[in-house]
């Protein structure tokens, strides 16, 4: 597809190609069941941690990013914060315990949402530009890159930020000549992924998701001048792509 209907589409990692979010659960259900276990004299429950752990994660990515050790560093955070709040004496092989545990979570196999392959190819094949662009540090993210293979799709056009926001978008699109209006935004936070995209006034799809991550849910401004879309699956999107190509067409044909 070359000309006026060829569409330009910028592609999320975690949570939209491959998961990530279930694996912080998984380690957060761990953490809760040692911090209740391990304050049990003081009746701490999980909710309690849970909010904590949450507060001091958020706080925390504004600060230094997709940084890998900020994620243990949030469940030490916590454990000090309920030792201080409670006066039980700290200790470091728990510490030592928690950072473990934390980091054990970038080592978690990589797992393709379904239909990541078959949309790729189908929007490859049908012409359109596809760029990577995903938050985190250039190891752990290269590691889900070429375990996946996902050099097949978007060749050199990878991009790995360890702070996604509109500027850091802006930067692509000014390295890569993109044409707003035929660009796409496509991903799974309103916040990292949406937003900055309707900021620049690029088309954006949602790819929303039973379970997010806090972080990720903000309010939108909807004075952009691209498209808002909401898919609930990855198969979805060459679907909503081809309608507004065809649409284009027409509009142009008339």
């Amino acid at each position: 597809m070359t000309g006026p209907y060829k569409q330009h589409l910028i592609f999320d990692l975690d949570d939209t190609l491959v998961y990530c979010n279930k694996y912080f659960d998984l380690i957060l259900d761990e953490f809760f069941a040692l911090m209740t276990d391990w304050f049990a004299d003081y009746g701490l429950n999980v909710e309690q941690v849970r909010e904590k752990q949450l507060e001091l994660d958020i706080a925390g990515v504004h600060v230094v990013g997709f940084a890998s050790h900020h994620f243990p560093e949030s469940l030490i955070a916590t454990y000090r914060y309920f030792a201080q709040v409670y006066g039980r004496i700290g200790s470091a092989s728990e510490e030592a315990k928690l950072m473990k545990l934390g980091l054990s979570v970038y080592d978690q196999e990589v797992e393709a949402y379904p239909g990541m392959v078959e949309t790729l190819e189908r929007l490859r094949g049908e012409g359109h530009g596809l760029y990577l662009y995903t938050g985190g540090e250039d190891k752990i993210q290269q590691r889900k890159i070429d375990q996946m293979k996902l050099g097949t799709y978007f060749g050199g056009d990878i991009f790995i930020r360890q702070h996604k926001n509109v500027q850091a978008l802006e930067g692509i699109l000014q390295a890569k000549s993109l044409p707003r209006s035929a660009t796409w935004m496509i991903g799974n936070s309103l916040r990292t992924d949406i937003a900055p995209a309707l900021t620049a006034d690029l088309n954006a799809i949602y790819l929303k998701q039973e379970r997010e991550w806090a972080y990720n849910l903000v309010d939108l401004d909807h004075s952009s001048k691209g498209t808002l879309h909401t898919v609930s699956k990855l198969p979805e999107v060459p679907e909503l792509i081809d309608r507004h190509v065809r649409a284009s067409f027409q509009k142009r044909t008339l």
